[in-house]
């Protein structure tokens, strides 16, 4: 287990089981510890299903142990947090078309990409939701569609005639949505949740934050050099991590 994604692969593999308490992943030192009731027989068998290379540690009583339930607290932050994503989406697509900044458009799928991430990560709290494969994999195929769409979109734009982007649009809207990530990433910090689901969208959240100073820098260029090109690239790199993270997401359904 060493990324968020496969940590979502073992919830969704164990989520059948009644037996199981509570899941707590370290990712970093690439441990699992599972609290159950009976024996861990069928819980190690799917975890190797997995080709994970699992290995048991150890197996010990937690007849002690106190569960803390941040369920409700988990749940309103991410809510809050797919609510200002899905906000920018809608205000960078609509922008995009109107400055005719395919980096913007971009952005804004990867906003959406993220929303969607954030809803998974929402089925993730507290447990078993027994649609959330075939959720994942709609997700994960409209996400791959829009990156697809978005990279025809690209190629006719480098081949043809295209007015210069608006870089005045580009940069401003790129700027509010930097805000926007840096609330996201400054609620997700002051949570200090170690849950992997949690941590995974810190990290995605980090990456906008590149994504955007990437559009800003990317207006700056159109400015400069009074050409389409900047923004096309930007836009193609973009694409690029939208269609990876629906490839994930994919991975994720199966």
């Amino acid at each position: 287990m060493d990324c968020p994604s496969e940590e979502q692969m073992i919830r969704m593999k164990l989520a059948d089981l009644t037996n199981i308490k509570s899941l707590c992943f370290d990712i970093s030192n690439r441990q699992l510890t599972v609290f159950h009731s009976g024996n861990f027989d069928q819980i190690f068998q799917r975890l190797d299903n997995l080709k994970f290379d699992t290995t048991l540690i150890e197996s010990i009583s937690a007849e002690n142990h106190t569960f803390v339930d941040n369920n409700n607290q988990e749940r309103k932050l991410l809510w809050q947090i797919l609510t200002i994503n899905f906000f920018f989406f809608l205000i960078e697509l609509s922008t995009g078309f109107l400055a005719n900044s395919m980096g913007l458009v971009a952005d804004s799928l990867d906003m959406l990409a993220d929303s969607i991430v954030y809803g998974l990560a929402l089925f993730a709290v507290g447990g078993t939701i027994t649609q959330k494969k075939n959720i994942a994999k709609s997700a994960g195929y409209f996400q791959l569609t829009l990156a697809i769409f978005g990279f025809i979109e690209v190629i006719k734009r480098f081949t043809g005639i295209e007015t210069v982007p608006a870089f005045q649009t580009m940069i401003i809207i790129s700027m509010l949505a930097l805000i926007g990530n840096g609330l996201c990433l400054y609620l997700l910090q002051k949570s200090k949740s170690k849950e992997a689901h949690m941590q995974a969208s810190m990290i995605f959240t980090s990456n906008d934050v590149i994504v955007n100073i990437g559009v800003i820098i990317a207006g700056g260029l159109v400015y400069w050099t009074n050409s389409k090109y900047p923004d096309l690239i930007i836009g193609t790199i973009v694409f690029f991590i939208v269609g990876k993270g629906a490839l994930k997401i994919l991975k994720l359904s199966k």
